[in-house]
């Protein structure tokens, strides 16, 4: 039965302290096969008045944005063709990559590419994982299906994908396309 401790300087919220929950949680199962139910984690807080480094009282850094909900506000405001908002969700130098198609650095140049292939595509989501990665990004998988309408008119859906997301300091780097969108019209 594992138990973690974390000392953290006080002033994160409940939501803050319930991802490090989780987070801990996970990530002592990826070495330890326990359940969550048999993982421990304690969360210590301390004032910043009782914590020094370098002769200097500190206080914590301000918590960053649950990378999920980074990507599902992206996800909803494309959806929704709020392509301003979703523009403002992406770092300088984003990337992205769909199946069949050159890398893309803009979401003009995927509308323009988006265009011929259908009128508008709508997803349904199974799950979402978040997880950092060794570098400084963290990474966002969705997975789900596809429903829309192919050019002309005629409906399409299930079709399964997968979107990998790398989100650093709050903006998405890159975003990684893979779908089923191909097979399905090779079908129709």
């Amino acid at each position: 039965m594992p138990i973690v401790e974390l000392h953290l300087l006080q002033g994160y919220g409940s939501e803050e302290k319930r991802r490090l929950h989780e987070g801990l949680t996970d990530a002592v199962r990826l070495v330890v096969p326990a359940l969550p139910d048999a993982i421990t984690v304690l969360i210590h807080e301390m004032e910043p008045d009782n914590y020094s480094r370098g002769r200097k009282h500190r206080v914590g850094a301000p918590a960053l944005k649950d990378p999920g909900n980074i990507v599902k506000r992206y996800l909803k405001a494309m959806e929704a063709r709020d392509f301003d908002s979703a523009q403002s969700m992406l770092g300088e130098g984003f990337s992205m990559q769909f199946p069949g198609a050159e890398p893309m650095v803009s979401l003009k140049e995927l509308l323009d590419w988006a265009g011929p292939r259908y009128r508008f595509v709508k997803k349904t989501y199974d799950g979402f994982d978040v997880m950092q990665s060794s570098g400084p990004e963290a990474l966002v998988y969705c997975r789900g299906n596809l429903s829309g309408e192919w050019p002309d008119g005629t409906a399409f859906d299930s079709i399964r994908f997968i979107d990998r997301f790398e989100i650093e300091g709050e903006k998405i780097m890159r975003q990684d396309v893979w779908n089923d969108i191909a097979e399905a019209r090779a079908k129709a």
